[in-house]
């Protein structure tokens, strides 16, 4: 059992240092490239089994590709597969909300205030004006959260997996664009105020503007400034 827990652990460490390093823009990583399992194997000093298990779960929430005979690879930044991603996730993320609002019970609305409750107050950039990645946690936990209510486990699990797809993209969106005089504080919380209102229909229109925005700004950006051969 002991060597079973240490290999989790050991796991789960690979997994989150890759998974900073990948989300990081300015890290060693760059669209596109191949990583190679010796090589990372001898950098963690971890075995090929830990490597791929973590690369494998990276490639699970869209940050790699996996590709038969030719193993890993960081994703490419591509502004069709944003596109197609942000309409699947408008799509799903939509029916559980729904689902949501109309089933959720106290424990639902519980998890709804407390998750917003400590979003809220996690400020997005830290005190050196880098992305604080505490908020990503926080925001993640409150998407989840909201979705939860929806009685089917596999529809929670789908958004919350097509959410995590769009996790490098975000970062993009929070490097490149200009789109500073956005208040996403406000947007969580109207999220918030109208799940526990149980207005179903106001609460999918105020999520289907929150999931676009970002992917909107980005592929402007895209065009803009002749990435679009970089994002296709």
């Amino acid at each position: 059992m002991t060597s079973q827990r240490g290999t989790i652990t050991r796991t789960e460490e690979v997994y989150d240092e890759l998974r900073a390093e990948l989300l990081n823009l300015n890290g060693q990583y760059a669209p596109g490239q191949r990583l190679k399992l010796l090589d990372l194997a001898q950098r963690f000093s971890a075995s090929l089994s830990v490597i791929r298990e973590a690369l494998t779960r990276l490639a699970e929430q869209g940050l790699l590709v996996a590709t038969p005979q030719r193993g890993f690879s960081v994703r490419e930044l591509s502004v069709p597969d944003l596109a197609d991603l942000t309409q699947v996730r408008v799509q799903i993320e939509s029916l559980a909300l729904q689902q949501a609002v109309t089933l959720g019970d106290v424990a639902w609305e519980t998890a709804v205030v407390a998750t917003h409750h400590t979003l809220e107050r996690t400020p997005v950039t830290d005190a050196t004006g880098q992305f604080n990645e505490g908020w990503s946690v926080a925001h993640r936990a409150f998407h989840q959260a909201l979705v939860a209510g929806c009685g089917s486990p596999r529809l929670a699990e789908i958004a919350t997996s097509l959410r995590d797809s769009a996790e490098l993209y975000r970062r993009w969106y929070w490097a490149l664009t200009d789109d500073h005089k956005r208040n996403i504080a406000g947007e969580h919380r109207q999220l918030k105020d109208l799940a526990l209102e149980r207005n179903a229909d106001l609460a999918v229109e105020q999520l289907k503007a929150h999931i676009e925005r970002a992917p909107q700004a980005l592929i402007a950006y895209a065009h803009e400034h002749g990435l679009d051969s970089a994002f296709a």
